[in-house]
């Protein structure tokens, strides 16, 4: 039986980074993506911590592979690694009320690391001080908005199809 479950759990795994890598890579609106969830997700699940980790960087490096690279990629990752322990923080108390604020938590996380980057990284877009901060910020509004919706729905995706699924199979609860 735990080989079974071991053989399930890989190939779901495998899926799950495809997946996410292909809708990285299909149109869509910036920043709508479902790797800030699956992190979040993998967090709050998997028992092997390693995977938690491996997970999310695996279908953002199969996707970057695609996409491009670019020299904000450290702060995007070191954003999905920070998701992944908000994950393991819920872990004991996966709750709707505790997914909606780690998936909240998770977007806002990604919003300030990944233009805090920004903003240092720009040689004269913004200037190097508070105000030239705050515009970063404030330009990078309209983006919260998708970053915000797209983790709200892939979590929802995610936490609420597992739960069904471990309604339908008990086997594979942990």
């Amino acid at each position: 039986m735990e080989k079974i479950k071991a053989n399930i759990g890989l190939i779901a795994v495998v899926v799950v980074v495809l997946v996410a890598a292909v809708l990285r890579i299909i149109p869509h609106p910036p920043n709508f993506t479902p790797i800030a969830a699956m992190a979040l997700f993998g967090g709050a699940y998997f028992t092997n911590k390693k995977l938690a980790f491996l997970v999310p960087m695996a279908a953002m490096l199969l996707s970057d592979l695609f996409i491009g690279f670019h020299s904000g990629m450290p702060s995007i990752y070191i954003s999905f690694v920070l998701i992944v322990l908000i994950g393991m923080r819920i872990s004991n108390n996966i709750k709707p009320k505790s997914v909606i604020i780690g998936s909240l938590s998770a977007s806002v996380l990604f919003f300030v690391i990944t233009n805090f980057a920004v903003w240092v990284m720009s040689a004269t877009m913004y200037s190097k001080d508070f105000s030239g901060l705050i515009a970063c910020y404030v330009a990078a509004i309209p983006f919260f908005h998708n970053t915000l919706m797209g983790d709200l729905v892939f979590t929802s995706v995610l936490f609420g199809g597992f739960y069904l699924v471990k309604q339908k199979f008990p086997v594979l609860a942990r």
